[in-house]
């Protein structure tokens, strides 16, 4: 009876969930490149730098609203569906309504009132022209905060719907009023100072000083998006609900057992959420080590052997921003540029962390070694058939895809220099990401916590040593990033398989990938190389990304890499199936 109730809420597959995130997330990341890459055109790398500065700062805080406590919402909510218990299910949404009002109004303060604090410590040069983008930018937490609510909550009954649509439209938001708003102001200043030789009321001396005035308020400009993306995607989430509600008939209500008291249901919500978020935080954490430790070292080398380099990067750096001692924050855009092109990758990987979660959970409360099993090898191959060419494409075509993507005025040689190791970094970034969530959907969220507290101890020690090496200088950020997320992926999952007593099949999932992705990529190198020679850069680069992928895809059905169970989980799967079993190419 219990099984039969669960099953009667409408609930997606995980593939086919997890196709509904990363189609969206797809959809997203286009519009946030179409939001991005103009944007690093209209601020260069120092006003990209302010941009970065408040998102370094927004991202722990929104860590906890968009990857902490949703999960423990997802996970509470999906457990007491396998197990019936509806009441509980609606319980928690009340439950989690109260914690995030909270949880909002909290972090927007921190936000807000750190904002000078913060500021005055990684740029105490120039302080104030990162607080404009910060200011706006913190309403955007408490907004997040109160959209985790829905999101959590339709991701344990499987439905990834709510979630897709509202982050589309969170990206639209910053894409038509963000990109609007930072060209809008960068024109009336520019305008300002033809005119009259000053740029909002302050005098300059030169055009390309005047650019650099415009920079703190265009990147505030931009943030503006953000913000009101987070309005508009909370008020969808809100009215969604409202509308088409959760699923959950008043027959199932009605057979359902009595839910536990709010109180318990709050402190089991609460004690599930605090290892889920602080790990979440300690990932997001990382982005802020960058952004302090990054700008400051980078200071110091300015301070003692400014020649080095400034040798190194000669023509590449303005002389306004290294006379108005702006090569800190110069430097920090290009990497936040090489970061960029990094977060893709995981971004997409996400989605099947969160659309495996409810399923891994599901299995594990039934006590099912063998659906347990092939989750989580479902899981990692999906992972890695993304992660591993992705990765290995971003470090090998660095820095023609740099020059692709953010053209000659946004420094694409030092962004593809970060880039080589990002790239790499960007696998386990990725395959990281879904096994910490699988380990939080057996109940072990304290492991996730403490990997990630590890790896970012490491990180901390790397970055502050490396990057105040004038030699290396902004590079040691991504050296730390690389073994911070090598180690967190080698130990989650060997924790992974020692908890589960299930050992994947690891040459299948790994090597298959990693064979098929060097070969394609390898082959798409030396085309960029002799492409260029005859066409130009920019086509070159798109020749040899296209290459690659034709290339991969036919690798990975050659090598039987596709599992027949993963594929028919996938929305049309039977038909998909049929075409590839004719001709051999999947198991």
């Amino acid at each position: 009876m219990e099984h039969r109730r669960a099953s009667a809420v409408k609930r997606q597959s995980f593939l086919h969930g997890a196709l509904i995130l990363m189609v969206a997330m797809a959809i997203e990341r286009i519009i946030g490149a179409l939001f991005k890459l103009p944007l690093t055109w209209i601020l260069t790398p120092t006003g990209n730098g302010y941009f970065s500065n408040a998102y370094s700062l927004y991202a722990p805080l929104y860590s906890l609203a968009t990857a902490g406590f949703p999960i423990a919402i997802s996970r509470l909510v999906s457990e007491n569906t396998v197990r019936g218990r509806f009441r509980d299910v609606r319980q928690i949404h009340r439950a989690s309504i109260r914690i995030f009002l909270v949880l909002g109004l909290l972090s927007f303060s921190i936000m807000f009132f750190g904002a000078r604090p913060y500021a005055n410590f990684v740029l105490s040069g120039n302080p104030d022209n990162a607080l404009p983008a910060i200011y706006v930018l913190a309403p955007a937490v408490f907004f997040t905060s109160m959209m985790s609510i829905y999101r959590g909550y339709y991701e344990g009954l499987r439905n990834m719907y709510p979630t897709a649509i509202s982050e589309v439209i969170e990206a639209l938001c910053k894409l038509i009023f963000g990109l609007s708003a930072a060209a809008f102001i960068v024109w009336k200043g520019m305008r300002e100072y033809a005119a009259a030789g000053t740029v909002f009321g302050a005098a300059v001396k030169s055009e390309e000083y005047a650019k650099l005035a415009t920079l703190p308020y265009a990147a505030a400009g931009a943030i503006f998006g953000v913000t009101l993306g987070g309005m508009i995607g909370f008020l969808f989430l809100w009215s969604y609900h409202r509308i088409n509600g959760d699923g959950i008939s008043r027959e199932m209500l009605m057979h359902s057992p009595r839910p536990r008291p709010m109180r318990v249901t709050s402190s089991q919500l609460i004690r599930t959420a605090i290892p889920v978020a602080l790990g979440s935080l300690a990932v997001n954490l990382s982005t802020l080590v960058d952004s302090t430790f990054l700008q400051m070292r980078i200071k110091d080398i300015m301070d003692s052997s400014p020649d080095v380099l400034l040798n190194m990067y000669r023509g590449i750096i303005p002389q306004s921003d290294i006379q108005l001692n702006l090569v800190p924050s110069f430097l920090f855009g290009c990497f936040s540029n090489a970061t960029l092109l990094f977060m893709l990758v995981p971004g997409i990987t996400q989605a099947l962390g969160v659309s495996a979660l409810p399923n891994v959970t599901a299995a594990w409360t039934q006590g099912d070694p063998k659906r347990i099993k092939h989750s989580v090898e479902s899981v990692l191959r999906m992972v890695t058939l993304i992660a591993f060419p992705a990765g290995i494409g971003l470090s090998m075509l660095s820095t023609p895809i740099a020059r692709l993507m953010f053209r000659a005025q946004n420094a694409p040689e030092i962004t593809g220099k970060i880039l080589i190791v990002l790239g790499l970094a960007a696998i386990f970034a990725s395959i990281s990401t879904p096994i910490n969530s699988m380990l939080q959907a057996i109940g072990r969220v304290d492991l996730p916590v403490k990997l990630l507290v590890v790896g970012l101890v490491i990180k901390i020690v790397l970055n502050y040593t490396l990057v105040g090496i004038p030699e290396i200088n902004v590079m040691g950020a991504g050296t730390g990033t690389l073994v911070c997320y090598f180690l967190i992926t080698f130990l989650a999952l060997y924790f992974l398989i020692r908890e589960t007593k299930v050992m994947p099949n690891l040459f299948a999932i790994f090597v298959k990938p990693l064979l098929a992705s060097a070969i394609s990529v390898g082959a798409a190198w030396a085309l960029q190389k002799f492409a260029a020679k005859i066409i130009s850069a920019d086509f070159a680069t798109i020749l040899a990304i296209l290459t690659a992928a034709f290339l991969y895809l036919f690798l990975i059905l050659w090598f039987r890499a596709l599992n027949r169970q993963d594929i028919i989980m996938l929305p049309k799967g039977q038909k998909i199936v049929k075409i590839l079993e004719k001709r051999h190419w999947i198991r």
